[in-house]
């Protein structure tokens, strides 16, 4: 899938323009970074870019931070462009699937302190059927094809009664994993991005929270089932090259972004699509 990105770029303080990273990396600590700086942050567009821009807009001026936002449609190149020094710092994940890539792609991006932000509820969708109960034998659903996610989308089948897991599978379970199906129901896997159009194609599809705003879907309203925020470990957070946790622009966003007029936001803006994780 080609990438797509949008920048959106404030200057709300004066100062050096110039970026805390460069793409070959630097050896300079970083928390005697120039605070003056643009701070550049890659993010998923819904809801993180929509959360960011409201930071921009309404918060960072008068915190004396410039932030530059720079939108993704994928779940790779926000890593990527963190560790190549492409952009200061990312706002898209959870800790299960950053532990993931950080294992796969022998990158070293850490959680910045203190910055979780929110969570988004895991959804089970259909086009055609209104209930869980509807959902027909040998149906095909669609789950995300990235590790912990595709875990966390069974893991939701299971505590809906669709299936059950071998004893111990944890947060890198596949269909493989699957101890009994019932039901019968045959797995489709998908980019994540992709899942909300794929629902013309298949019987139901575990749709990624972001994705689902995206396509208009509400896990409130619209999923046959949804994952509970209770003790859910999939809390999106601010994430930066190691290293670069004490850089006084991250931190000073980091604040922001746990700030109350955050919360308020995000209550506001996505009727509990979308919780605050502070």
């Amino acid at each position: 899938m080609r990438n797509t990105a949008k920048i959106t770029t404030a200057v709300l303080a004066s100062g050096s323009l110039t970026l805390g990273l460069s793409a070959c990396g630097s050896d300079k600590d970083s928390a005697g970074a120039d605070a003056n700086a643009t701070l550049t942050v890659a993010a998923t567009p819904t809801p993180q870019g929509e959360i960011l821009t409201y930071v921009k807009d309404h918060l960072a001026a008068k915190a004396g931070l410039k932030l530059e936002v720079k939108e993704f449609t994928d779940y790779v190149t926000p890593n990527t462009a963190v560790q190549q020094g492409e952009v200061d710092a990312n706002y898209f994940q959870h800790q299960p699937y950053l532990d993931d890539f950080n294992k796969k792609n022998g990158t070293d991006i850490v959680a910045v302190p203190n910055a979780e932000v929110h969570l988004e509820p895991l959804g089970l969708y259909a086009k055609s059927v209104k209930k869980l109960t509807d959902l027909k034998d040998g149906a095909t659903i669609a789950l995300p094809n990235d590790t912990t996610n595709e875990a966390r989308a069974l893991k939701l089948l299971e505590a809906n009664g669709l299936l059950r897991l071998k004893s111990g599978a944890g947060y890198d379970a596949t269909p493989k994993d699957v101890a009994s199906n019932p039901r019968d129901l045959k797995f489709k896997e998908l980019e994540a991005a992709q899942l909300p159009r794929s629902l013309g194609d298949v019987d139901a599809a575990v749709i990624n929270g972001n994705y689902a705003l995206e396509a208009k879907l509400s896990p409130a309203r619209d999923a046959l089932a949804a994952e509970s925020a209770k003790g859910n470990p999939y809390a999106n957070f601010l994430a930066v090259k190691k290293g670069d946790e004490k850089d006084p622009r991250v931190v000073k966003l980091a604040k922001l972004l746990t700030s109350p007029e955050v919360r308020k936001f995000i209550a506001d803006k996505y009727d509990g699509a979308v919780v605050a994780a502070f």
